[in-house]
This record gives structure tokens, sequence and C-alpha cells, in this order.
């Protein structure tokens, strides 16, 4: 069974806290993937490195970057990543069916209601005013994760630099993020390896 990478560790016993059991993976991530309405980016950082401290903030955004540029939802990909860490194939399928096994019952439950109700003029005002709150959560995650960048070998400003680059390529000129990311991602991958090698 594959070892935890090492986190911080707790004051009082000094262990990591660390799920107990492949059914405690299941549990965490389904009650994640039930809050995670309009976009679980900030959720997921809120309960993984802040609540439970499964990891720390340059674990999240190393990990996360890894689930960004995998194909498939980031947040399935790094429920794998995490429950493989823990209790192998076991807890990668314990942490995967917590992603999906409610939210597919509420999806399907509500895909049959907007069915019935999409022509509503409240609804649609109702899910434009779900996208506001879904993109004022992504910010402020992404200015939390911004912290751990200023140890980042790159340093802020070159951070800064792709991210805006990334942020001027799929949202003004509407490039496809299925090349910008990885376009990006190699380029920032191929410096930080620069600044690091010996």
């Amino acid at each position: 069974m594959p070892m935890p990478s090492p986190p911080p560790e707790d004051a009082a016993t000094g262990a990591r806290p660390c799920p107990r059991s492949p059914s405690d993976l299941f549990f965490s991530f389904s009650i994640l993937a039930l809050q995670g309405f309009g976009g679980v980016l900030a959720v997921v950082q809120r309960e993984l490195v802040e609540k439970k401290q499964w990891m720390t903030n340059e674990e999240f955004v190393e990990e996360w970057a890894v689930a960004q540029i995998m194909p498939g939802p980031n947040v399935v990909n790094l429920s794998v990543m995490l429950g493989e860490r823990y209790f192998g194939w076991r807890g990668a399928v314990a942490a995967l069916s917590g992603m999906l096994a409610f939210p597919t019952l509420i999806v399907l439950a509500l895909a049959t209601l907007y069915g019935h109700y999409a022509q509503h003029p409240q609804v649609a005002g109702a899910l434009r005013g779900m996208a506001a709150v879904a993109a004022g959560l992504i910010a402020a995650a992404a200015l939390k994760l911004a912290g751990p960048l200023k140890k980042h070998p790159l340093g802020r400003p070159l951070c800064a630099l792709l991210a805006a680059a990334c942020f001027a390529l799929v949202g003004w000129l509407h490039l496809p993020l299925g090349w910008v990311v990885p376009g990006l991602g190699l380029l920032a991958c191929a410096l930080t390896w620069r600044k690091i090698a010996p």
C-alpha cells in the first residue's frame, strides 16, 4: 500500500491528518461534491487544505496543476490521485465513487425538473445569478492559491505573467483550452526545470 507523502504534522500527536479508511474518503468526497454547485475549486481547497489538512496549500497547487492537464474533470482527477496515494486502487475507487454517486442522482433529478420548467423566465434569471456566484468563487480560490507561488522557483512575477497569458489566450482570444493549458504548462515546466536543474 503506497504511503502518503509527508504533510504538516499535527501539533498534539506529531502525525499528519489523513483519511482513516476508503469509506472515509468516500463520504468526505461525497460531502465535498454535494457542496460544489457552480464550481468546486474553492470548496475542494477549503475542505482538503483548510479543514481536513490532508494536503498543504503547496501540495494542492501542484496536484491541481497535474489534475488540470489530465483529461477529464479536474476535481475527479484530484480525487483519484488522492485516494490512490493513501489506499491504492481501493482508495482511488472510493474517492471517485464519492465524487460521482450522489451528484449523479441529483443531476438526473434536476435535469428532469429543468426539462419541465426551462422556459420560465425566473429559472433563466436564477441560473444567470448562480453563474455570477460561481465566477466569484473561482476568483476567490485563485487569489487564495496565489500565496504558495512566492516559494515557486520561477518567482511571483513570472508566475503572474504565465497566468495573465493563459487568461488572455482563453478569455480574450478564445483559443481552445486544450491547446493553451498544455502549451503554457510545458513552457512553465521547462522554465522551472531550468531553474532547479543542478
